[in-house]
């Protein structure tokens, strides 16, 4: 069953979009959150989330998000196996289709784990946002890899959402293009504007050093530990959900401050009152690949930037002494100091220069509209015969 929805009018210059994603919409307003806003001005947007399971028939939700795209969540009766509810789900997703008489979309995917799900769909193009190394991450299954080699076979286009993911993939399929996290500069620059102090962080003393975005197995807790211990005097400030680790696994002190998970409109104002901001990310098989988004958003708010050496982090912002790079407590820590001293002085002032004039060269809309045309040009690069081709998945491929 597909719950019907008003449909908005739309300038439908292309073909509608639909997105199998492995975050939720109102999750961190990530990379998903920036491109899909951006494809919805243009066309029909429908970002499919991971189905909910429960004692209700099967039947697609869908609410339309103030940024236009329409959010479908699949509802799926529990008690099947994987492939059973994946071949419900995707059930689903062809009536969504056939209701929304969608005769010609393009295919948007970001978790190979969902390929099956695609198995009625005829999309025009398929492009593959490979934003993180997934099987990297804590709880994979182990069928990952196999479904993303399946994903490789069928893509028209693969983006990364850093350079050291496009190394890693460019050998894998032919139209491989890097797009690292942009930033919207605007947004963030409101931080520059004494913005007034959240009440939660208000009566906090200075100098905070903050961080922002999800508490996971990617994030030092040993690290963030080992600082609030040696520094009682600096006030660290964590904003975002905790994933992964349990909470009597974080540590602890009167320094430490879990803030929770704050909207993408919140940020600028608690950015604002920041001495410093931080990247405390393990090196781990996790962060191998990671591209943060939070580095140009940090330097677009004016703060200065301490991270530990995330690869994509180094290049470019380490190499261009955009970002100290640090690892182990000792550097982190006279990083932090470091930081703090600059702050105010000519050196302070240049570094913040450069930045900007390097954060000029991104935005946003700046690769969505580099992504789109590529789908234009692998669309008129389809031969005729290819086009219309039923979604090929075969779920034994799995190893």
């Amino acid at each position: 069953m597909t719950v019907s929805i008003p449909v908005l009018p739309i300038n439908a210059e292309s073909p509608a979009l639909l997105v199998l994603a492995h975050l939720r919409w109102d999750f961190v307003f990530q990379r998903p959150q920036h491109l899909m806003t951006r494809a919805a001005h243009s066309r029909a947007v429908y970002y499919i989330e991971e189905p909910m399971f429960g004692d209700f028939a099967d039947h697609l939700a869908r609410r339309r998000d103030e940024s236009g795209v329409i959010v479908c969540t699949p509802h799926v009766r529990a008690g099947f196996s994987p492939a059973e509810s994946q071949a419900r789900t995707a059930g689903l997703l062809a009536g969504l289709v056939e209701t929304e008489g969608l005769e010609t979309y393009d295919l948007w995917v970001y978790t190979p784990m969902e390929l099956p799900v695609a198995a009625e769909l005829q999309p025009r193009v398929v492009v593959y946002d490979c934003m993180d190394e997934l099987a990297n991450f804590r709880g994979a299954p182990p069928e990952l890899r196999s479904r993303e080699q399946a994903l490789f076979r069928r893509a028209d286009l693969v983006f990364t959402g850093g350079q050291r993911l496009y190394e890693a993939k460019t050998e894998q399929h032919p139209s491989v293009y890097a797009f690292p996290s942009s930033v919207e500069v605007g947004h963030f620059a409101q931080a520059r504007q004494h913005l007034p102090d959240p009440a939660d962080q208000a009566e906090l003393a200075r100098p905070r050093l903050g961080f922002y975005g999800v508490i996971d197995e990617r994030f030092d807790i040993a690290l963030i530990g080992e600082l609030a211990r040696r520094r009682p005097e600096w006030q660290l400030v964590m904003l975002g959900p905790v994933v992964k680790i349990a909470p009597e696994d974080l540590p602890r002190a009167e320094n430490l401050h879990y803030l929770g998970m704050k909207s993408y409109n919140e940020l600028p104002a608690y950015l604002a009152h920041w001495d410093v901001a931080l990247l405390p990310f393990a090196r781990n098989e996790a962060t191998e690949f990671i591209s943060p988004t939070k580095t140009p958003e940090y330097l677009a708010a004016g703060v200065p930037v301490v991270s530990t050496g995330i690869r994509d982090v180094i290049r470019p912002y380490g190499d261009l002494d955009l970002a100290r790079i640090a690892d182990g407590v000792d550097a982190f820590e006279a990083a932090c100091a470091a930081a703090l001293a600059e702050i105010g002085t000519p050196a302070g002032q240049e570094r913040r220069a450069r930045a900007d004039r390097h954060l000029s060269t991104l935005s946003w809309d700046r690769t969505w509209g580099e992504m789109r045309d590529l789908i234009a040009q692998a669309a008129a690069e389809r031969s005729y015969s290819a086009q219309g081709q039923p979604f090929s998945y075969v779920a034994g491929h799995d190893d």
